[in-house]
Order: C-alpha cells, then sequence, then structure tokens
C-alpha cells in the first residue's frame, strides 16, 4: 500500500537540485519523464497537494474540482504541450492496490492509459513503491488501481531493477456496439464501432475518409477522427455498466482496417481527449480493438497481434487471455505488452507575478 515514507523514498532517490527564485507558498512539482512507443508520461513525485476523496473516482472529481490547475500548470505550455500526458499518483482504497493512479492530459482526466501502466509499472519497482521479488525472480507483479478498475503490471525484472518489457492484464473489455450507422457531418453515413478496453472508443477505417493512416498527413487524421468523435457524441449515448463516471467516448482510433488475424502488424492512430495525438498504438485501445476482433470472431483467446502505431511505428503486443463479463456484457480481459523508457526528471517551479503561471495551449 501507499505511504507518506514511500513518497520521501522516491524525494531521495530523485536527489532534487537546489531550486531558483520562485513563490515560496507554491510547492514545486517533481516528476519523472518517461514515455512508452513515444507517448510521454510525467509522473508526478512531489509537491502536489493531497487528493481527497474515499475512492478513487472521488479523488478523481475532486483533483477536476479542486486541483485542475496543477494539471493545466504540468500539462501545457510553457511546460509542456497540448499532446502532453501525466500521472498523479495516490492512495487507492483496494487492499490489493500497491498504488492508485490519475491520469491527466490536455482536456481533463482519463479512465484508463495503457502506455502509462507499462511505464507506472517499471517505475513503481524502480522506485520502490513495489517490494523487489526474490532473488531469481524474472518478473515482479504491481496491481494498479486506475480510474477504470484493478490493472495488474508484470515487470521484467534483474536484480530487483526493471529490464526489458512490461505486460499488463486489462479490466474486462467489451464491444458496446457494432456496425453503427452515424451520420458524419461533411462525409456522410458512416458504420462505426464502439468498444471498451477501460475507456471507450469509436473505430473506423481511415479508408472511408479516403486516407492511408501510415501516409496521410496528421492534420487530415485528426479531423477525420475529430468529426467522428463529435457525430458518436451527438448521436449515441454511451453508457458502462457498472459506472456512470466511465460512460463516456473518449476518442476515435483510425485503422488501417486489417482487423482479420495476420502475423503481420495493423496499424491505427488515436485521436483523444481535445485532439490529443497518441504517439503508440494506444494500450486502452488496443486492448478494446482486441475486445472487438474477439467479439466478430476475429481473433481466437491467446492469439497474439502486433499494432503498430502510425504515427511513430512503435509496436505494442496484444492478446486476449480469458473470458470474462462485464454487468451483461461478455468480456475478455486483454494481455497488453511494450517497451517504457525513461527520459529524464524536473523540478517545475512558480513565480507569483507569472501570468502564465498556468499554462496555456495555441490552437
Amino acid at each position: 500500500m501507499w505511504s507518506r515514507s514511500r513518497t520521501q523514498a522516491m524525494e531521495r532517490a530523485l536527489a532534487l537540485p537546489r531550486l531558483p527564485p520562485h513563490d515560496p507558498g507554491t510547492p514545486a512539482l517533481s516528476v519523472v519523464d518517461m514515455h512508452t512507443g513515444g507517448e510521454p508520461l510525467r509522473i508526478v513525485v512531489a509537491g502536489c497537494p493531497e487528493v481527497v476523496g474515499p475512492t478513487l473516482l472521488a479523488k478523481r472529481r475532486y483533483m477536476r474540482q479542486h486541483l485542475d490547475h496543477l494539471r493545466r500548470r504540468l500539462m501545457f505550455e510553457p511546460r509542456g504541450h497540448r499532446d502532453m500526458y501525466g500521472a498523479v499518483l495516490v492512495p487507492s482504497e483496494l487492499p490489493d492496490a500497491h498504488l492508485g493512479v490519475l491520469f491527466l492530459h490536455n482536456e481533463g482526466y482519463s479512465s484508463m492509459c495503457g502506455h502509462a501502466v507499462l511505464a507506472l509499472g517499471r517505475f513503481a519497482l524502480d522506485f520502490g513503491l513495489v517490494l523487489a521479488p526474490p532473488a531469481g525472480a524474472r518478473e515482479a507483479r504491481v496491481n494498479i488501481h486506475c480510474p477504470c478498475g484493478l490493472v495488474a503490471a508484470f515487470v521484467e525484472c534483474e536484480g530487483g531493477r526493471s529490464r526489458g518489457p512490461v505486460r499488463f492484464h486489462s479490466v474486462p473489455a467489451f464491444a458496446l456496439a457494432t456496425d453503427l450507422l452515424v451520420d458524419v457531418p461533411g462525409h456522410g453515413k458512416m458504420v462505426v464501432d464502439i468498444a471498451y478496453g477501460g475507456a471507450f472508443y469509436a473505430f473506423v477505417s481511415a479508408e472511408k475518409f479516403a486516407l492511408d493512416v501510415c501516409s496521410a498527413k496528421t492534420r487530415d487524421l485528426v479531423d477525420a477522427a475529430s468529426a467522428v468523435t463529435e457525430a458518436v457524441k451527438a448521436q449515441f449515448k454511451i453508457n458502462h455498466p457498472e459506472s456512470e463516471d466511465l460512460s463516456f467516448l473518449y476518442g476515435t482510433i483510425l485503422t488501417d482496417g486489417k482487423d482479420t488475424y495476420s502475423e503481420e502488424p495493423t496499424a491505427n492512430i488515436c485521436v483523444f481527449a481535445d485532439e490529443q495525438v497518441d504517439r503508440s498504438p494506444t494500450g486502452s485501445g488496443v486492448t478494446a480493438r482486441i475486445a472487438l476482433q474477439y467479439h466478430k470472431g476475429l481473433l481466437e483467446l491467446n492469439q497474439t497481434r502486433a499494432f503498430k502505431s502510425s504515427a511513430t511505428g512503435s509496436v505494442l503486443m496484444g492478446k486476449a487471455v480469458r473470458e470474462a463479463k462485464c454487468g451483461d456484457f461478455k468480456a475478455v480481459i486483454v494481455e497488453v505488452s511494450g517497451q517504457a523508457h525513461y527520459t529524464g526528471t524536473a523540478s517545475f517551479i512558480v513565480e507569483d507575478d507569472d501570468p502564465l503561471k498556468d499554462g496555456f495551449l495555441l490552437k
């Protein structure tokens, strides 16, 4: 379980340098930066006030209502950019969780983030948030309480430190709607699938927009995906069977249309939140896409597929490992694996006369 001593251990491990002049009433925000497949993750390790709430979803609401300036300060320019992603570590009410996490992006707070879970698995082991496994063990388990539920990460390790890829087992993932006819302004009626992998995504082949997901301009892909997202939000009610907090469309994933099983990678790009572009293949999106393929009979249990980001070429591997239920929906537990890397540390400060201290974004 999370404790103050673990926070102090993280701070000692960072050996934070002397800070430049800043507002003494505003604690510096210390972070560790990582990326998974090119998608950034900024992990807050010190300086965040207590996030209050009896449950993780309550903490998520509290952060949105009372501490949103910290999200903007960390994600927005001049400290970040419109595609920055972050994580605030908090205690969990679940007895089996090693840590709880709130995910930050340019619009608010996600319910799940696969690339972040892969990175946090390494981070938790390396920074002492979980006990090192016994000598000779080749993998450490890290139970991460995400807003969508408990996700188990498995970290390859050697000598008590992380090495190599990480894999995670998802919450129950399912197809919410298939072959849904949606009127997309400027493009006419389109058939769209909606699936859940810890967050809800709409799926459509980029070819329906006369775009090649691997070679089209990113701006064109963003415009197409955003049009689908807005159309689905306006015309279809998203309902999660267990929580209203999870009942929202997070974004749209444009694919290469290659849903039938193949040993060759299938490519996609995810546009989520406020037109934020995922540089990785999107861990929760891969989870949802596998659930959709399994639902359609295109994928069998333990049949591994490679998913490639059309933005960076990075790859995540995924497979459905067992059947499950979510409410009345037939679901699957999905395993996603990939490699996360450290990129640095930083301490962010505020000067009280800075008019842009809480950040800004350019459209």
